[in-house]
């Protein structure tokens, strides 16, 4: 045969995967191909594939009658926005996607590829799980995977996509990534399908109940985001890469904007609510700073009372943290605490600044709370924020009440710059809750209880319920005019763009997992 119709051959037969008939069924379902995936993922024309003619070795159930070049993974490189990525993506039309020895062995070439190139890697996953055919091959195989996942951790961004069926052991590789990105409709992730937890415990559920994109995006908290098909999916992959840098050595990549830097809103001198009660959204105040207006909203659909994600400041990446008066009155429960501390933590490990947008009453009250390990994980939170040696800064807009004023990126823990809107009240608790223990006695003594609680309210408002107090002994560096918001922090991040900070040298913290 001549060697060139030889290798078109097998070239050919590689890119049709598990054939025209399942190929066709993978649309039917709603999905994309693994190469079609790839190819809308990069940049036209930009895609270099490695190891496309590897075929598995398993020789028994007959198997050996079955060799398909490149074994159910698409792996290589190439450019999004210009800018060097590692990728691979599972193809269910071979063998369910199933992971064998081989192709495990083609991701950990690219992992470590990536590593070494220090540019990240985006995990596309659509597979049935392990090759039962090859046994303990197929385990060793995600092993060797979940090392170089942890490895990688913190030295490159891992971007799994969740774009398929990804159950049992494999979950766990995107479980140790920095962002998991799922499919509605077509995407779920369990380590116990509905069959075995029915033999097991009874209990009848379906798989999109179980393991569904809205499961693990608003209950479980596994993923981040949720979309509504494969092609908004990887759109938002390289919406996402574009606000991180390549490796924890580079900065995150900047933008010339078209934004004013000096622009103000006179809209936000009315955003907080004349009553300390009455809730008012925080994405209104975030929109109203970042560059156009746009911010790339992280766990979106998960404790809705911290509001995370990426948004830009003066053409610099940023990481926003803020609570959400609008739910919880914005309180810090233990998912709000857990959400922010993993993604403050991978802000710091990426040189990206935190900016943090502060109206926080409290720690949630409650028996579910204490029982849950409040402590435990409201720690984390406070652990992350202060281990940070990023640029950070901090507004504080309304309540900034007890330990939580602490816990959210107040001065005492290291934070850079911290502003107060002079709707800010900083104080050991409310006005209302101080009153009732610092002037019970009076108060059961007097002749009219509630016009002598009024009094002490408005006098202890007065008093500490305002920035002034902190602001007097440094803790608040200035009170700014919320309209005045955006050049502000912009201003505050360009001084800090040479911030020269480290923590004691050492292994590793331990963090109050």
């Amino acid at each position: 045969m001549d060697p060139l119709k030889h290798l078109e051959d097998l070239e050919r037969r590689a890119e049709l995967g598990g054939g025209d008939e399942r190929l066709r069924r993978q649309h039917e379902a709603g999905k994309l191909t693994a190469r079609e995936r790839i190819d809308l993922l990069f940049d036209p024309g930009s895609f270099q594939e490695i190891d496309n003619l590897v075929t598995h070795r398993c020789r028994d159930f007959g198997m050996d009658e079955q060799l398909v070049p490149g074994d159910g993974v698409v792996a290589g490189a190439g450019r999004i926005d210009g800018r060097p990525v590692y990728a691979f993506a599972q193809d269910f039309t071979v063998f369910g996607g199933s992971l064998s020895e081989t192709n495990a062995a083609k991701i950990v070439k690219i992992m470590d590829l990536a590593m070494k190139m220090g540019a990240p890697i985006v995990g596309l996953n659509d597979s049935g799980g392990a090759r039962i055919q090859e046994g303990v091959l197929s385990l060793g195989g995600y092993a060797d995977i979940f090392l170089r996942n942890t490895l990688a951790s913190g030295v490159i961004p891992q971007i799994s996509a969740i774009m398929g069926p990804c159950a049992g052991g494999a979950v766990y590789s995107p479980a140790i990534t920095d962002f998991n990105v799922m499919v509605e409709g077509t995407s779920y992730m369990f380590v116990t399908g509905p069959d075995v937890i029915k033999t097991v415990t009874h209990e009848e559920v379906t798989k999109e109940e179980l393991g569904g994109a809205m499961t693990h995006n608003a209950t479980s908290g596994v993923a981040h985001f949720a979309v509504a098909d494969d092609r908004e999916c990887l759109r938002l992959i390289r919406d996402l890469l574009g606000y991180l840098p390549a490796n924890n050595v580079d900065d995150p990549p900047r933008r010339e904007p078209s934004d004013p830097i000096d622009r103000e809103d006179d809209g936000l001198d009315r955003l907080v609510p004349p009553s300390p009660n009455q809730p008012y959204d925080m994405l209104d105040l975030v929109h109203a700073v970042a560059d156009e207006g746009e911010f790339l909203e992280v766990h979106r659909h998960y404790a809705k009372n911290i509001i995370i994600g990426f948004a830009r400041l003066g053409g610099r990446s940023v990481g926003v943290v803020a609570n959400q008066p609008a739910y919880l009155a914005g309180t810090l429960d233990i998912d709000a605490s857990v959400k922010g501390a993993r993604f403050v933590r991978f802000c710091d490990a990426f040189n990206i600044p935190l900016v943090t947008f502060e109206d926080v009453p409290g720690f949630l009250p409650g028996t579910r709370q204490e029982y849950g390990g409040i402590i435990r994980h409201g720690a984390k939170l406070l652990f992350a924020f202060a281990e940070a040696t990023v640029p950070k800064v901090t507004v504080i807009t309304r309540k900034a009440y007890g330990g939580a004023y602490c816990v959210m990126s107040s001065k005492h823990i290291r934070t850079d710059v911290n502003f107060a809107w002079p709707s800010a009240e900083i104080a050991v608790m409310g006005p209302e809750g101080a009153v009732n223990i610092l002037y019970k006695r009076e108060l059961e003594k007097a002749a009219d209880p509630d016009a002598a609680r009024a009094a002490r309210v408005a006098e202890f408002r007065e008093k500490f319920a305002n920035p002034y107090a902190a602001a007097a002994r440094g803790f608040v560096d200035a009170v700014i005019r919320p309209r005045q918001t955006r050049p502000r922090l912009i201003a505050a991040l360009a001084a800090l763009e040479t911030k020269r900070d480290r923590n004691p040298p050492k292994k590793h913290g331990n963090i109050p997992l």
